[in-house]
């Protein structure tokens, strides 16, 4: 679901052990499918590698230690650094590819964005595929759409076919997007891809009769449950105003447990394993929809349920639960009406409680694909709670708000839960909020400023942005390689808040109050690169930009340069598209580089 822009064995062994540990593997020895009869198994080296994943990245080490033994990737981002990490803690990785999505503008009938992409994709392979933790091969997620266009799966096969004849010694896997009306992704992955090894199938409410239906559709090769949890916010119930009802944290790790229960546990002879999505957190719909942890690490019902899946034994101690979150009279209410809210929560170690509530706006904005959204602004001074109750007075702005009851146990467990509320009254712009200066647009290891280059334009299937440790940062371990692959035409990415807003009808940006500057550093791959740098694009919309700067036609050396878009004098107060750089083609491909972006204070 995740996807780059914004800001990856068989046979029928009779080993079936789920230790930690046991069941995995040598490092060196190659994975490869061994079938016997119908039936597929994982091997790793010559012991069968049942698929105990998450995807994400964050906190290895806790991983491990819960019984897991493999995460995927969406994309070649910072893989370097991320493979030995994985190594270092006994887990594998199932390396993905970013395949460009045609609802984001690629085309699968230009050949040279096509052959392009193929040939990023094998460097690639060719550099890590003696890596010891790399398990095998995803080539792309969800980037077929509706499933309907054959130059999407041929473009697949072709580049699972030259994989295969750099890399033996690693399966090959395309991710879809549950399996399609009837089942018609299926019929096009059978048809169209014998090169690939794996079909990775992301599904959520639908996961329970998914082996029952790939095989009703003609599937015969191995499949990997490749992202499941929760219902999905297009699977739920909503409200009158459209905001999809979120399950309770502990309604989910009931769906998590299941889904992994059914495709791994009880002996599917075609699924090789699951991947829970996602060990972390993210912004997708609402603040807590996906996230098997919230953000200060505290684990969820799903990570629970997921490690009980995975050893056999709960945790000593468990998540609390909640049974309930209600508010007393009616959700939809007038500006400054006083609301009560209640939450009934238990622990199974009758430990004490903390409970903390939050009102955030909603901009009832359903993801699409995984696409990044932006954080809902959190409505300071909203809430008076007393433990387990809570009296909220609502704003005078009209729109969508969302309720949240934070639930934690002080060992680590917790558990959330939240109730969509409603203001009838016209829309009032929610002021961006603050950021605290330096703020870092892009750089290793700096937290997510909010802002997200999802704003592709121009020419976007000749557009592609990846980090890289080859071409000597300017500081820490990567820096952004661009690359315009067309010699004419032009081409840029916005860095956005939210994603994908170009009429400024959402909330969302920074207010950014006290920079005198943008600063960024760039350099070109062979100089002479001439490219356009900005701040602030939207100019319509209750939620627009408040302020702009540029820097055009920068003619970029091969040595890194410090560029500085000054901002004294300009108003900060409302900053929607953080940092953007267009070009136009010269007439052969571009490449050029970025790293250390950053809003300061003089």
């Amino acid at each position: 679901m995740i996807s780059p822009r914004y800001a990856v064995m068989l046979s029928l062994g009779l080993a079936v052990g789920l230790s930690a540990g046991a069941a995995d593997g040598r490092a060196d020895e190659p994975v490869r499918l061994l079938r016997q009869g119908n039936a597929f198994r994982l091997m790793r080296g010559e012991t069968r590698y049942v698929i105990r994943g998450v995807g994400g990245s964050d906190d290895l080490a806790a991983l491990a230690s819960f019984g897991g033994n493999s995460i995927r990737t969406w994309s070649t981002d910072d893989i370097d650094r991320l493979l030995d990490a994985a190594q270092a803690q006994g887990l594998t990785v199932c390396v993905g590819f970013w395949l460009g999505h045609e609802r984001h503008g690629f085309d699968y009938s230009d050949r040279a964005a096509v052959l392009a992409q193929l040939e990023t994709c094998l460097a690639t392979v060719r550099r890590l595929k003696d890596h010891p933790a790399v398990l095998m091969w995803g080539l792309g997620n969800e980037m077929e759409g509706d499933g309907g266009n054959p130059a999407v799966w041929y473009a697949v096969d072709h580049l699972a076919r030259e994989v295969k004849r750099i890399d033996p010694d690693h399966p090959t896997m395309t991710v879809i997007a549950e399996l399609g009306a009837d089942g018609e992704k299926v019929a096009s992955f059978e048809r169209f891809c014998p090169n690939v090894d794996i079909l990775g199938i992301n599904s959520y409410a639908g996961i329970a009769s998914v082996g029952e239906r790939y095989r009703a559709a003609g599937g015969t090769r191995p499949y990997v449950i490749t992202e499941h949890g929760p219902r999905g916010p297009w699977e739920v119930a909503k409200t009158a105003w459209g905001a999809p009802l979120e399950q309770t944290s502990t309604e989910k790790g009931r769906d998590y447990a299941d889904g992994y229960r059914r495709h791994a546990i009880e002996g599917d002879d075609l699924c090789l394993g699951t991947y829970a999505f996602l060990w972390g957190n993210k912004q997708e719909t609402t603040a807590t929809w996906f996230g098997m942890r919230l953000p200060d690490g505290t684990r969820l019902e799903a990570t629970d349920a997921m490690v009980q899946g995975w050893t056999g034994k709960p945790l000593a101690n468990r998540c609390p639960t909640i049974e309930s979150l209600t508010i007393d009279g009616k959700d939809e209410l007038a500006p400054g009406a006083r609301v009560v809210a209640n939450v009934v929560a238990a622990d199974p170690e009758q430990d004490s409680l903390e409970i903390t509530w939050i009102l955030r706006s909603d901009a009832v904005t359903i993801g699409v694909g995984g696409d990044a959204q932006s954080a809902e602004a959190e409505i300071a001074e909203a809430i008076e709670s007393q433990g387990s109750t809570a009296i909220v007075t609502m704003p005078e702005g009209g729109g969508g708000y969302r309720l949240f009851a934070y639930v934690r146990d002080g060992h680590g467990g917790g558990a959330v839960a939240n109730v969509p509320l409603r203001v009838d009254a016209p829309v009032r712009a929610i002021p961006a909020r603050r950021a605290e200066l330096p703020l870092v647009v892009y750089g290793d290891g700096a937290p997510d400023s909010g802002f997200v280059p999802s704003g592709y334009m121009g020419n976007v299937g000749a557009i592609t942005m990846t980090l890289d440790g080859r071409d000597r940062p300017h500081q820490g371990e990567t820096c952004l390689a661009i690359d315009y692959s067309a010699g004419d035409a032009w081409g840029g990415v916005l860095w956005q808040s939210p994603p994908d807003d170009w009429e400024g009808k959402l909330p969302g940006g920074l207010d950014l109050t006290g920079a005198t500057a943008l600063e960024f550093w760039a350099r070109g791959a062979e100089g002479g690169e001439t490219v356009n740098f900005l701040v602030g694009a939207i100019d319509r919309g209750t939620y627009r930009d408040s302020g702009k700067g540029e820097l055009r036609d920068v003619r970029l050396t091969t040595e890194w340069t410090k560029y500085r878009i000054p901002l004294e004098g300009r108003d900060l107060s409302r900053i929607k598209t953080g940092f953007g750089w267009s070009l136009a083609g010269p007439g052969k491909g571009v490449r050029f580089f970025l790293d250390d972006i950053r809003y300061v204070k003089d």
